[in-house]
């Protein structure tokens, strides 16, 4: 085998550890989730919503790097457990906005916790957390012609 033949092996793939990478954390935040009636998804919107609400479906959307038609389940399933609302805006018929019920704003209260328990399940700490983010954050940011040198 050669060096180039390495480059093909499983554990050598950047996609292989990301997709391995991303599932285990979702594995993670499922026991710790569970007890805020949440699931990975949903906690995603509602930290979303915690950090400025109201906003459009399609704002809230882009902030999570989705589809609209994917968020929008999600926030369906949330305002049927009472955490939010959807309206249409009236300025504008075609405007979807998500707003926190006060069940919602006050879930933010018990959720304030699950970054501890996750550095716990993980075993890092904040600093380490946040360099990994950072780093997966830079990544994530890239276009992908940057990434293939177009």
């Amino acid at each position: 085998m050669t060096a180039s033949d390495d480059l093909l092996k499983l554990e050598n793939q950047l996609c292989f550890a990301v997709v391995t990478a991303a599932r285990n954390v979702v594995a993670i935040y499922r026991p710790i989730l569970e007890p805020l009636g949440l699931t990975h998804p949903q906690y995603l919107v509602m930290l979303a919503l915690w950090e400025r609400a109201p906003r459009t479906l399609a704002d809230l959307a882009a902030d999570l790097a989705m589809e609209p038609a994917t968020a929008s389940p999600l926030v369906k399933r949330l305002e049927a457990d009472g955490l939010v609302t959807r309206q249409r805006s009236p300025q504008d018929e075609r405007r979807l906005e998500i707003a926190l019920t006060d069940a919602g704003a006050a879930l933010r209260e018990r959720a304030l916790d699950v970054p501890h328990q996750v550095m716990a399940a993980v075993d890092m700490d904040i600093s380490q957390v946040s360099v990994l983010r950072d780093g997966l954050s830079a990544f994530a940011g890239r276009r992908v012609t940057e990434l293939s040198g177009a």
